[in-house]
């Protein structure tokens, strides 16, 4: 795992390098395939203590983003939350990818093997099990957020009447909306 250490407004030592290379590293463990970890600790003025430092930490596992950003009343502490973190996320990471009921993980699994076989039974892939069709018609972000509303929907698929583009209106758990505007790579 290659782990790069980025400090804003503050000077990183040898042994806060030690101690994030230490504590992070051991994430490693939990999950094999993390390809890089990027740490980012700054030092805020603050009039509170326990917020002074901010660790903030990416991990890329193979496209896959897992981050965490903690604060703490010194580095070590903020460091150490932001460990526990990101372990809670890695498991619940796993989680999902635990084939239920049938004892593989398939995050261990060795790339391009399709399928595993365990026993005389071979694993399965989810698959798609329904496809749904619907007219898609141009309306305003205004009207899809109506529409949603109307369906009792966490998200809706539209065409904005403004661009003529495929949009994606989705509810935030804080209530609010957000609004994805795919562009072609």
């Amino acid at each position: 795992m290659e782990l790069q250490i980025v400090g804003k407004n503050t000077e990183i030592s040898q042994p806060i390098q030690d101690y994030v290379q230490k504590k992070i590293g051991k994430l490693a463990r939990y999950l094999r395939n993390i390809a890089e970890a990027e740490v980012e600790i700054y030092e805020e003025k603050t009039k509170s203590p326990q917020h002074r430092f901010t660790v903030q930490v990416t991990l890329n596992s193979k496209g896959t983003l897992l981050r965490g950003e903690e604060k703490g009343e010194n580095i070590f502490v903020a460091v150490d939350a932001v460990a526990e973190v990101l372990a809670r996320q890695i498991e619940r990471y796993r989680g999902k990818l635990y084939k239920r009921g049938r004892g593989v993980s398939l995050a261990r699994q060795t790339p391009g093997i399709e399928g595993a076989i365990i026993g005389s039974e071979a694993q399965v892939l989810p698959k798609v099990v329904r496809v749904k069709h619907f007219a898609v018609k141009p309306m305003s972000v205004a009207e899809a957020a109506e529409q949603m509303e109307l369906l009792g929907h966490d998200f809706f698929l539209f065409v904005n009447a403004d661009n003529d583009a495929l949009n994606l209106l989705y509810r935030r758990r804080n209530g609010d909306y957000g609004l994805i505007e795919p562009e072609l790579a």
